[in-house]
């Protein structure tokens, strides 16, 4: 596991996260945000992922 992969599933752990707090808080702003950052975490994870394939290549 390199660390785009662990930094990934981390940014997806955390948007998932501040999306709940946005839907229990009524802010939709918050939920967005949540979205966006779990969106940016499976990218960078799925780059990681590439970036290991490509090394036992």
């Amino acid at each position: 596991m390199n660390k785009n992969q662990v930094k990934g599933a981390v940014k997806d752990i955390a948007g998932k996260v501040q999306e709940e707090a946005g839907k229990l808080a009524g802010s939709k702003e918050q939920q967005v945000k949540g979205l966006n950052k779990q969106i940016s975490g499976k990218a960078e994870k799925a780059y990681g992922d590439v970036k290991e394939a490509a090394k036992h290549a």
